[in-house]
């Protein structure tokens, strides 16, 4: 597949096969997305490949933890919140939910139900946890996006799927007990990934963009 088309085509994933994904495939997948520029080459990037009933226990843990109330900690967020997101935001957010299609807002049931399967990355066979030393700080998470979306859109070209979800780290210490990873090692972004499901509606939605004059200031055309 050719990346324009690629970049064109790639969307969130929220409904996939429970097909296996090789690990071959996988390790290719990798090996491109390494390929991404970073500040001064550190490659400050680490990833967890997670499938199988690791997994299921993962998703377990999670859902738990969301059932007995216990609040996300997304790591890299540092307690920033909406309210500080300025109004040309919110109302992009707003149209959004406005135009969704997965499930009603308003129906508290459908909402719940939402968030657990999304806590059970939409019943992908593998998860991608992407991950860095925390004492390089917060400059090398833009890094850390690069190679985020280098590895989506390879994806795409093997015809999987992809979900990029802070849901998925939003207990960051269950990752850290279950698969013994130090607190040196933050957890930045989850990615689920598989073969997507293209019947089930929830991969009928596709979000908006906003159009380029209102985002772009041309200075010396």
């Amino acid at each position: 597949m050719e990346l324009i088309e690629a970049i064109k085509t790639r969307r969130s994933v929220r409904a996939f096969k429970s097909d296996p994904i090789p690990k071959a495939v996988l390790e290719d997948i990798l090996q491109t997305a390494i390929l991404s520029p970073s500040a001064a080459n550190l490659q400050p990037w680490e990833f967890l490949v997670v499938t199988g009933e690791p997994l299921k226990k993962l998703s377990a843990a999670f859902i738990e933890k969301s059932k007995a109330g216990e609040t996300g900690n997304w790591e890299i967020r540092k307690g920033m919140g909406r309210a500080q997101v300025p109004e040309k935001y919110l109302a992009r957010l707003r149209n959004l939910q406005s135009r969704n299609t997965i499930y009603q807002r308003d129906d508290p049931a459908q909402r719940v139900e939402f968030m657990r399967r999304g806590f059970s990355f939409f019943g992908a066979p593998a998860v991608i946890i992407v991950t860095m030393e925390k004492s390089l700080g917060d400059a090398h998470v833009f890094d850390l996006g690069l190679v985020t979306q280098t590895l989506c859109l390879t994806a795409v070209n093997h015809g999987l799927g992809t979900c990029i979800q802070a849901q998925g780290v939003s207990y960051p210490n269950v990752i850290r007990e279950m698969f013994n990873i130090p607190e040196s090692t933050i957890m930045v972004i989850a990615i689920a990934i598989g073969y997507p499901d293209f019947s089930n509606a929830a991969n009928q939605f596709k979000s908006g963009r906003e159009p380029l004059e209102s985002l772009t200031t041309w200075i010396g055309f």
